[in-house]
Order: C-alpha cells, then structure tokens, then sequence
C-alpha cells in the first residue's frame, strides 16, 4: 500500500524515476480499488464512484508512468503509444517491464541504489 501512497504524494511529479514495484504495485492497487468501486457502482446503479476516482487518479497515472520510463532511459512522451492500437500496447508494456538502467541516466539517479542506501541487509 506505500507504493500507492507514495504515488499520490507525487501526484503531478513527472521528473525523476520510478523503480518497477513503485509502478506495478500502484497499478495492481489502482486496478482493485477500480473493481471494487465498479462494482459497487453496478449494485447502487451509479457508475459515479468509479468515474470521480479515475479522474482522481489520472495525473498520478500519467507522471509515475513517465517517472518509470525515465528509469529506462525513455522520455515520458513514450505514452503516446497508446493511441496506437494493438503493436503501441505492447511496445509500451515491454518498455514498462524493464528492469531500471543500472546506472544514473538523464532523468536522475539509480533508484534502487537509494533504496539500497536507506535498507541495509
């Protein structure tokens, strides 16, 4: 649930990176809270839950999004490919699966070395 949190603190940061878990985690408690409310919507007969959440969570969306492909390398405009039916989906979802450049990069530092630094084993 801190992934997600954390999220919503950076509601409209779009600089930066984002590790792989930061993005998965917020996607997959995105998707639940969605099901929930869509469902509950169905049994009240009001789809007005899930659409006010959605509009909540858009910019969230959009800038971990673009924080995560800035952890590849990619600039955040990489999102466009989503309007391409089909072959943008799947280029986008490879790029979003990647494991995070090792190294500092354009967009900033290595992530996962800070959260190395601030855990140690």
């Amino acid at each position: 649930m801190n992934w997600y949190i954390d999220v919503l603190k950076k509601y409209a940061v779009f600089s930066g990176r984002a590790t792989r878990s930061e993005y998965w985690y917020f996607v997959l408690i995105n998707t639940i809270i969605t099901f929930i409310l869509v469902a509950i919507g169905n049994s009240i007969g009001s789809n007005l839950l899930d659409t006010v959440y959605s509009l909540s969570v858009f910019i969230p969306t959009l800038a971990v999004t673009a924080r995560r492909l800035h952890d590849i390398g990619k600039s955040g405009w990489w999102q466009l490919l989503l309007f391409m039916p089909i072959l943008g989906i799947i280029i986008l979802i490879i790029f979003l699966t990647k494991d995070s450049m090792p190294f500092d990069n354009l967009y900033g530092s290595n992530p996962k070395e800070l959260l190395d630094s601030n855990h140690p084993v």
